[in-house]
């Protein structure tokens, strides 16, 4: 598979590139943008800070940029908090899409999104206080109705980002079972 793997709040932290490594590993190609020019943050509110700073439109310009000289392959995206919100931004507009690999993080869905049989996977936390029960709820319903075919993983007593090894929420065992699931939804594809 061709993914484009988009980073979280926090920037392209080593964590990105080993989990692109991994997916490399295991046979598929990966792109690994960096929508923040080299800057990392060690906390959730710095990278939210430089977010706003760049704007959501800008953001999202940069993902499509990256992805665009891809898309004809047909990608898988991907990301990790704010950049599975991104992923899912370019996945639900990608009419060559071939899946979604969201972790820790789901985005809103234009009522006008349609997609063929899309295949989405969701790991999350459980709780996520980004993710609440009420808003996973709709965020399903909506997404089954856009066309896409969801299945959602929760982790319970996971932190919100527990797939970083550099961050306090990490979760080894729930990081391990993400990707072990992760992977076989991707050779599945």
């Amino acid at each position: 598979m061709n993914i484009m793997l988009f980073h979280s709040t926090y920037g392209l932290r080593p964590a990105v590139r080993a989990a692109a490594d991994r997916l490399r590993a295991a046979g598929h190609e990966v792109w690994t943008p960096d929508l923040f020019d080299g800057r990392t943050f060690e906390t959730v509110e710095e990278g939210m800070a430089f977010k706003d700073e760049i704007g959501k439109e800008e953001l999202l310009k940069r993902a499509v940029l990256a992805a665009a000289p891809y898309s004809e392959r047909g990608l898988v995206y991907a990301g990790f908090s704010l950049g599975a919100a991104t992923a899912q931004t370019l996945a639900l507009g990608d009419g060559k899409a071939r899946g979604l690999l969201l972790l820790h993080g789901t985005s809103d869905i234009a009522p006008s999104a349609s997609v063929d049989d899309l295949p989405v996977q969701l790991h999350v936390a459980e709780p996520d206080p980004f993710e609440t029960d009420d808003w996973l709820t709709a965020w399903y319903l909506q997404m089954g109705k856009a066309g896409a075919d969801v299945e959602i993983y929760r982790y319970a007593g996971a932190g919100h980002l527990y797939t970083d090894p550099d961050l306090p929420d990490y979760d080894e065992e729930a990081a391990e079972t993400t990707w072990r699931v992760a992977l076989g939804f991707l050779d599945g594809l």
